[in-house]
């Protein structure tokens, strides 16, 4: 076990050192140079010179992407040329409101995966109706489900907010950055209401699509067990199917629809970005929107990077949460 826990941290590090390794490169080889955006095209030759030398942008290439490497690893991302702040701060603003929605979206997900996975495999009534739902739902783009739920939902219904998070004014301070969380914590139950209001349809939107690809994989290792020699023993006890799943099947069909979550999280993040267009939701897809037309280097490779590093993170975690629950996992390197 701790050789394998060794090696998919080992892995992780060098896929995040790899990644940072292509952020450098993709910056030197912009034609935009990274000192006049700061400076402004008409400052003098001396200034330039000047700021060239005070970010080391003189000094060997090898000497740079150390010095970019340790500045990343110690939170220094640079300076946005758009907002004139740290990325790091900018990250701080609008991170909490893009992690808020992807969580809600999360848990959504895995809710409407286990429904999709048990209601099928023991075939409740119903079940097809609601596959039909979530296939039909996971087939359309993010943007378009987004705009399709907007106008059902909040033009012709009226049952959800068209955009933004919250619509209360005096919202808690801290010390999260999301709104359900600094509302429980500051006894404001108005803000979690309103922020659950304002989640509702976009978590389902960027749900679905991960809720159908976690449902089926679980469906498919509920219904390969269903057959094992242990659940045959069960059902020989006269248990029911449903206490059969629950207390013996599920632990060990679990295996893969963790493999498949992990990679669904971070494609969750890839589709957030385009729903907060579609949602006008103040997170870094607004960000980075705002950063791309001005060739707002530091800014894109910082949403890069923090989004590269959460995704291998997440994949680790799964990996060793894998191993965890079946420690055949570890002994055979996965």
């Amino acid at each position: 076990m701790k050789t394998f826990v060794a090696t998919r941290l080992g892995a992780m590090l060098a896929i995040l050192v790899a990644l940072t390794g292509v952020m450098f490169v993709l910056q030197h080889i912009s034609p935009l140079d990274p000192v006049k955006a700061q400076l402004g095209a008409q400052a003098s030759a001396e200034a330039v010179a000047a700021r060239r030398e005070a970010l080391g942008l003189n000094e060997p290439m090898l000497t740079q992407f150390w010095n970019y490497l340790t500045g990343a690893v110690s939170g220094d991302l640079g300076t946005s040329y758009r907002t004139r702040h740290s990325v790091l701060s900018d990250l701080g603003d609008f991170f909490p409101a893009t992690l808020e929605l992807a969580m809600f979206g999360l848990a959504i997900a895995i809710l409407l995966a286990v429904l999709l996975a048990f209601s099928t495999t023991l075939r409740w009534r119903g079940a097809s109706i609601l596959r039909a739902v979530l296939f039909t739902g996971s087939s359309a783009p993010m943007f378009l489900l987004g705009i399709l739920g907007l106008i059902v939902f909040y033009q012709q219904l009226g049952w959800v907010p068209a955009n933004g998070r919250s619509a209360i004014a005096d919202l808690p301070d801290g010390p999260t950055g999301l709104l359900t969380v600094d509302g429980l914590l500051h006894f404001r139950f108005d803000v979690v209401a309103d922020a659950i209001h304002h989640l509702l349809l976009p978590g389902f939107v960027i749900a679905i699509g991960p809720a159908v690809a976690i449902g089926r994989v679980l469906r498919s290792s509920l219904i390969g067990d269903m057959d094992s020699d242990y659940a045959r023993t069960a059902r020989a006890k006269g248990l029911s199917e449903g206490r059969i799943m629950a207390g013996h099947i599920l632990r060990n069909s679990v295996g893969a629809a963790l493999s498949m979550t992990g990679l669904q999280v971070g494609l969750m993040f890839s589709g957030v970005l385009v729903v907060e267009q579609v949602f006008g939701w103040p997170g870094i897809g607004q960000y980075i929107a705002q950063s791309i037309p001005v060739a707002d280097f530091p800014a894109i490779a910082g949403v890069t990077l923090m989004l590269g590093a959460l995704y291998v993170f997440i994949n680790t975690a799964v990996d060793l949460l894998q191993a965890a629950a079946d420690a055949r996992i570890a002994v055979t390197g996965g």
